[in-house]
């Protein structure tokens, strides 16, 4: 009698566990990829010469932002918030951040290493010619147009939204920036961070 109910027990456990509900997707703003999008081959060059490719992703979650350092506005103001969302999320998260100079042609290896400095040293700063950064920048679901221009002074067009690349290699979300009258599109830092969190909570 005594290994009937046991066995009984164990059933009703086993009966629960199963028809428990499973745990919902975040609820956040973010385009968050249920299936995660593998970055496709890539080969890049960061500030300081040595080769940035898929193996630079691997082993820890990665923020990429699109920009250029001639930049007045948007590029700045973003790394400034990512300085501060990756100090963080570091107390939990190792987190990489990734900022893909689109201008190739004013942006050399020396220029990105002094300017990714200012703001945080660690962080990767690459770039290439375009045949290579174009698909790479596609491929994680951003866009960037330049003019070919003999002058020294233009804009260059770029996304103002950052990728979630987790430690796999591949995109796990984009956080898009807020549009607000008057202002430039930038991130939320603490709705990233935030948001952040839940994300590679759940898809860890």
């Amino acid at each position: 009698m005594t290994h009937f109910l046991v066995a009984l027990c164990l059933g009703v456990v086993f009966f629960l566990t199963g028809c428990s509900p499973e745990k919902s997707p975040p609820d956040v703003n973010a385009l968050v990829y249920q299936q995660a999008k593998p970055v496709k081959s890539f080969t890049l060059i960061d500030q300081h010469g040595d080769t940035a490719d898929n193996s630079r992703f691997k082993g820890h979650w990665n923020l990429v932002f699109l920009g250029y350092t001639s930049c007045p506005d948007i590029c700045p103001m973003t790394l400034a918030k990512l300085t501060s969302v990756q100090q963080q999320l570091s107390q939990d998260y190792t987190v990489q951040v990734w900022f893909v100079a689109v201008d190739p042609k004013r942006d050399t290896t020396a220029k990105r290493k002094a300017y990714i400095d200012y703001f945080n040293p660690d962080f990767l700063a690459v770039s290439g010619p375009h045949k290579q950064l174009f698909p790479f920048v596609r491929d994680l679901g951003l866009i960037y147009a330049i003019n070919d221009s003999d002058e020294q002074e233009y804009a260059v067009d770029h996304s103002a939204s950052v990728v979630m690349v987790d430690p796999d290699g591949a995109v796990r979300a984009i956080f898009k920036p807020e549009f607000k009258q008057g202002n430039v599109p930038l991130i939320n830092a603490s709705t990233l961070t935030e948001e952040f969190k839940k994300i590679a909570d759940y898809y860890h």
